[in-house]
C-alpha cells in the first residue's frame, strides 16, 4: 500500500484508479507469461470465466504452495447480472479485481462491463478475518448480443434468415445468422432416465471416495475406500464434521455455508483425533472434489478424489494406486508428477555436476594463472608464450640497451664469518627491494648469481629511455641498500654498481630450466664497470655518460682508469637525479617516504650507538626508551639525554665508516 500511496502522490490520482490500472496491466502480464491459453479455456463466456476463477487459483496453489490467493464466489441474477463475492486477507486491494475482469471482458469476449461495489460485509460463514467485498457485474448490451438473445421474436429470426438467403454476401447479416444458429445449437436439453440404472454396491465401488450427507451433516452414504480409511463412516447416524474439517474454501461446516460456495471446489481433511490408532502418526488424508445439492433428496453429494501429488505421499498414507478408481485422473497425475520429479532430480544432478565442473575449471584456471605468473617471472612474456606453444625462440638483436651489474662489497668475508641462513636472509631482503624497483622503473631483471644482480633496460621491449630507466633504478638500489643490514657489522651493506650501454644479442638457451640470456661485448663492459667501481657508487661507462649528460642527472668525472680487457677508459660516477626526489625514485608515496626515513634514521641511531659502545664510549643503550628510573641520578639522566641527541645528529656522518 505504500507503493500505491507513492504512485497516487506522484500521479495525483485516487488509489482506486491506480489499483484498476494495475489490475489491467497484471492481466496482460499473465498473458505474456504463458497463461494465455489457460485463461482462454476457463469459460465460454464472461460469467463462466468468473465462476471458474476460484478453481483457477486452487490449481495455481498446487504449484505455488506459499501463495496466499484471494477466493471468489459468483451468484447469477435473473436479470442477467452477477454478484461476485471477493475474499482476501489483504485489505484495500479489492479495486484490482475490476481492472482484471474488465480487461478479460474486452480482450477475450469483446464486450464491456461495469463493476460496482454494492456491499462490504463480514460473513459468519467465513473462517478467519478476511475482507469481503461484493461486486455487481453488469455486461453492457451490444447490437450483436441483442440480435442473438433468447428474447428475439420468431418474426425477426425468419426475416434475418430470409435476408441472409437473399444476400449471403452482406457481412452484418452473415454475422447475425451465424450467431443465431450458434445460439440454437447451444440450446441443448438433456434426456434423463426414469429410473437410475445402477445399484448401490456398484455405485459405491465406482466412486470409492464419495459421501452423501443431509442438512444436519449426517452421513447417509459413503464410498468403499473412504470407509476403509475412515472406519467411523460405517457407523450409522454419525456427523460428517466429526471426522472432517473444511480446508478450502475457508467456511464454517454448515449446509448453508456449503450451498453458498457450491460452485467452488471443496477440500476436506480428516481429523487426527478421530482416526484409528495406526493413522495417528501419518499425514492426514485430504479429499478434493465437488459439492452437488440433490433437491429431491434434500441431501448433498460430495464427489471427491484423494488429494495426492506423488508416490511418496501415497506411501505415507499406506495407500496404493489400486485404491484410486481407474477412471480417476488422480492416478495419471501421481504417475506423471513422479516422472516430473525424477526429471527434476536428474536436472538437479546435472546442475550439481555443472557446478562441480565450474569450480574445478575455476581451480584449474587459478593454477594455470599461478603457473603462468611463475613462468613470466623467469622469462619475458612473449618468449614464455612461444615456448608454451612449442615454438622455437629465435635470438634477437637489440641495437641499443643499457645493462647494469651490482654486487655486495666484501661479500666473501661476510660469507666466511656468518651462518648460511644469515646470508640467505640478507640476500633475500636485498633482492626483494631490488625486484620491487624493477617494477617501478620498468626494467627487466635478467638473473642473479650469488650476490650479483643483473638488469637491462630496452630489452626485451625496445624503448628510447632505457638509459634513464636504468640510471634511476641504480639510484634506487643505493638507497634501498641502506636498509639492508650487514650481519657482521650491524650496519647497512655496501654495494657496487656498474652501467654500460650498447648493442646485445638476446635469446633463450637450454631446454632444462631455460633462461633468457644476453650476449655481446656490452655485457662484458658493464661487468667491468661494476668490478672497477667503488662502494656505494654508480660507475658509468662513456656511452652511458653521453646519453645522461643532458637529462638532468648529477654526473661526476672519475677520470681515466685501467679496465681489464679494455685498456684505458674515461669513466664517471652517477650522483643523483635533479629532476626526481628520493621517494619518487623509490616509487613510494609521501607518507611511505616519511615513514621509511624515520625507520632508517632510527636504524642508523641504533647502529651508531652500538658501534660506539663496542669502541668503549660507554654510550647508554639508547635503542631502548630512556626514563628517570633507568639512571642512577638526575645528573646522569641529563647527560645521557644530551649524548643521545648528539649521536642522532652525527649518525649519518659516522655510520658509513663503521662498516669498513
Amino acid at each position: 500500500m505504500q507503493l500505491v500511496a507513492a504512485a497516487c502522490k506522484l500521479l495525483d490520482v485516487k488509489p482506486d484508479v491506480v489499483l484498476r490500472q494495475f489490475g489491467e496491466y497484471f492481466f496482460y502480464f499473465c498473458k505474456r507469461s504463458g497463461y494465455d491459453h489457460m485463461l482462454r479455456t476457463l469459460g465460454g463466456n464472461l460469467f463462466e470465466f468468473i465462476e471458474n476463477l476460484d478453481a483457477l487459483h486452487s490449481y495455481l496453489a498446487l504449484s505455488y504452495k506459499e501463495m496466499n490467493a484471494p477466493s471468489f464466489r459468483a451468484e447469477r441474477n435473473g436479470d442477467g447480472t452477477m454478484f461476485l463475492h471477493y475474499y482476501s486477507d489483504r485489505r484495500g486491494l479489492c479495486q484490482i479485481v475490476p481492472g482484471i475482469i474488465e480487461a478479460v471482458a474486452k480482450d477475450f469476449f469483446n464486450s464491456e462491463i461495469t463493476m460496482e461495489i454494492v456491499n462490504q460485509i463480514e460473513e459468519v460463514e467465513r473462517t478467519g478475518k478476511k475482507e469481503h467485498v461484493v461486486f455487481l457485474v453488469t455486461q453492457k448490451p451490444t447490437f450483436l448480443n441483442v440480435v442473438c438473445s433468447n428474447k428475439l421474436p420468431q418474426t425477426i429470426s425468419k426475416e434475418l434468415s430470409q435476408n441472409y438467403l437473399n444476400n449471403p454476401t452482406q457481412p452484418i447479416f452473415h454475422m447475425m445468422f451465424t450467431s443465431l444458429i450458434g445460439k440454437l445449437l447451444r440450446g441443448f436439453e438433456p434426456v434423463y432416465p426414469k429410473n437410475l440404472c445402477i445399484d448401490l454396491k456398484t455405485f459405491c465401488n465406482a466412486f470409492p471416495f464419495h459421501i452423501v450427507f443431509d442438512k444436519e451433516l449426517m452421513v447417509r452414504q459413503a464410498g468403499v475406500n473412504i470407509q476403509k480409511i475412515v472406519p467411523g463412516l460405517q457407523t450409522i447416524s454419525i456427523h460428517l464434521d466429526q471426522y472432517f474439517s473444511i480446508v478450502h474454501p475457508e467456511v464454517t461446516f454448515t449446509i448453508s455455508s456449503i450451498r453458498k460456495f457450491i460452485n467452488s471446489h471443496f477440500v476436506l481433511q480428516t481429523r487426527r483425533d478421530m482416526m484409528p490408532e495406526a493413522w495417528r502418526d501419518r499425514p492426514m488424508l485430504e479429499l478434493r472434489g465437488q459439492m452437488l445439492w440433490m433437491e429431491s433428496l434434500q441431501c448433498m453429494l460430495y464427489q471427491a478424489s484423494p488429494l495426492l501429488r506423488s508416490l511418496h505421499e501415497l506411501e505415507e498414507r499406506s495407500m496404493h494406486i489400486s485404491d484410486i478408481a481407474p477412471h480417476d485422473v488422480t492416478r495419471d497425475l501421481i504417475l506423471l508428477n513422479q516422472q516430473r520429479l525424477a526429471e527434476m532430480e536428474l536436472s538437479n544432478q546435472l546442475e550439481r555436476k555443472k557446478e562441480e565442473l565450474r569450480l574445478l575449471s575455476q581451480h584449474l584456471e587459478e593454477e594455470r594463472t599461478k603457473t603462468e605468473n611463475l613462468l613470466y617471472a623467469m622469462l619475458p612474456k612473449h618468449v614464455a608464450n612461444q615456448l608454451k606453444e612449442g615454438k622455437r625462440v629465435e635470438a634477437g638483436e637489440f641495437k641499443e640497451c643499457t645493462i647494469l651489474f651490482s654486487d655486495v662489497v666484501t661479500f666473501t668475508n661476510i660469507c666466511s664469518e656468518c651462518e648460511p641462513i644469515q646470508i640467505v636472509n640478507m640476500l633475500n631482503s636485498m633482492y626483494l627491494k631490488f625486484d620491487r624497483l624493477t617494477t617501478v622503473h620498468t626494467v627487466y631483471k635478467v638473473e642473479t648469481i650469488g650476490d650479483a644482480y643483473m638488469v637491462v633496460g630496452g630489452v626485451p621491449i625496445p624503448v628510447s629511455s632505457h638509459a634513464e630507466r636504468v640510471a634511476n633504478f641504480a639510484l634506487g638500489m643505493i638507497i634501498a641498500a641502506r636498509e639492508v643490514i650487514n650481519p657482521i657489522t650491524g650496519g647497512p651493506i655496501q654495494i657496487r654498481v656498474g652501467v654500460h650501454s650498447g648493442p646485445v644479442l638476446a635469446g633463450v638457451v637450454g631446454e632444462k630450466m631455460p633462461r633468457y640470456c644476453l650476449f655481446g661485448d656490452t655485457v662484458n663492459t658493464a661487468s667491468r664497470m661494476e668490478s672497477h667501481g667503488l662502494p656505494n657508487k654508480i660507475h658509468l661507462s662513456p656511452s652511458v655518460y653521453l646519453v645522461l649528460k643532458d637529462k638532468g642527472f648529477m654526473l661526476q668525472e672519475r677520470g681515466e682508469i685501467d679496465v681489464k680487457g679494455k685498456g684505458r677508459m674515461s669513466t664517471y660516477f652517477l650522483e643523483g637525479n635533479l629532476a626526481a626526489t628520493e621517494h619518487q625514485i623509490m616509487g613510494r608515496s609521501v607518507k611511505e617516504a616519511d615513514s621509511g626515513r624515520a625507520s632508517a634514521q632510527s636504524a642508523r641511531d641504533c647502529n651508531t650507538e652500538a658501534a660506539l659502545y663496542r669502541l668503549g664510549k660507554q654510550a647508554s643503550p639508547v635503542c631502548l626508551p630512556l626514563n628517570y628510573s633507568t639512571t642512577k641520578n638526575a645528573h646522569l639522566y641529563k647527560y645521557t639525554v644530551h649524548l643521545r641527541k648528539f649521536l642522532r645528529c652525527a649518525s649519518h656522518l659516522v655510520a658509513p665508516y663503521l662498516c669498513v
